[in-house]
């Protein structure tokens, strides 16, 4: 079975996750928790026990559906759950179809006879949606998201592939172990961040934007058609659609829509994560926004608290890391 932590995801602070609920424990109050751009939200995972309410948003619909996988109240049964596993873990390869999905990835991001699976399972789930609660749709969405995860033919995202022969039958599908807070009310949205910031009141606001050029929709775009199935036409070698949902945090205007995202937060404590990659060689790895920045935007609401760790940070090679640090920055807000 998968956790939630279990995902390959560029910019994952599961490996800082204990240090950050640390630093938010000690230097916050309240019972109110939002993750305004929760990509793994694997921060809000780990702080859910101690909140009444969480509130995740991403404007990635494949990490909506995971959220609602592991995170939203609802029911549904493991009996169920278990019997459509042992389906998919027995199709007959000899019988499954080429459809758009294993015309486009196969031999490239996976296997073909693999991408055959993953698109059978996939077709099974959205017919079968009417017989399943909307939890276990769900579950077995992310599940088939997680389970790809596990055999792509890629470093962890799909902004392209290992030009080399690809190893077939490495899919397994496997299922994904959703989380229970019976006392936390958990809230998911599917929006803009800076549309999204004045609608909802929280006593702290965790932040931790895109601050390179790297688009998550572009990185991302397999899992994205995975959930809207709408075949998008292709371009490049990577095989990406036309971007949709591209984001001004990933432009030269990061900074302009940052301040404007911190003018509507209604919150207690804004706490914000950064990485020091402002310096980085590579263009597409270097931050829209500098420290310096940052510090200054966040000065006008409070008082501003700094921490710093060292950290690995993951590059493809271009850039040296060996003085990485993560920031936190936690601001309470004046009243």
């Amino acid at each position: 079975m998968y956790a939630i932590s279990n995902r390959r995801y560029t910019g994952s602070k599961l490996k800082l996750a204990g240090w950050i609920i640390d630093k938010i424990k000690a230097n916050c109050t309240g019972s109110s928790f939002f993750e305004i751009f929760a990509g793994t939200s694997v921060i809000s995972s780990n702080i859910a026990p101690y909140m009444k309410r969480i509130i995740l948003n991403d404007t990635l619909e494949s990490n909506n559906i995971i959220y609602r996988a592991f995170y939203a109240h609802g029911n549904f049964s493991w009996d169920t759950l278990l019997k459509y596993k042992q389906k998919f873990l027995t199709l007959n390869n000899a019988k499954l179809t080429t459809g758009y999905f294993t015309k486009n990835y196969g031999g490239k991001y996976f296997g073909n006879i693999d991408c055959k699976n993953i698109e059978a399972i996939r077709n099974t789930i959205k017919k079968n949606r009417n017989r399943l609660t909307e939890k276990e749709y769900s579950i077995l969405f992310a599940s088939l998201i997680y389970s790809m995860d596990k055999c792509a033919n890629t470093v962890g995202h799909f902004d392209a592939y290992f030009r080399k022969n690809v190893t077939d039958g490495r899919f397994v599908f496997d299922i994904i172990e959703p989380m229970n807070f019976p006392d936390t009310y958990i809230d998911i949205y599917c929006e803009d961040a800076n549309t999204l910031a004045p609608k909802i009141d929280a006593d702290i606001v965790y932040i931790d934007p895109p601050y390179n050029s790297r688009q998550y929709c572009q990185f991302y775009h397999i899992y994205e058609t995975l959930v809207r199935w709408d075949e998008p036409e292709l371009f490049g070698v990577a095989l990406k659609p036309a971007g949709k949902h591209l984001s001004d945090y990933c432009r030269n205007k990061a900074p302009e829509v940052f301040s404007d995202l911190l003018s509507k937060l209604n919150s207690r404590y804004i706490v914000v994560s950064y990485n020091n990659t402002y310096n980085s060689k590579s263009s597409s790895s270097r931050n829209k926004i500098t420290l310096h920045q940052l510090k200054q935007m966040l000065s006008q609401y409070g008082n501003v608290k700094t921490f710093s760790k060292k950290h690995r940070f993951f590059n493809a090679g271009k850039t040296d890391f060996r003085n990485h640090k993560e920031y936190l920055f936690v601001t309470e807000v004046r009243k």
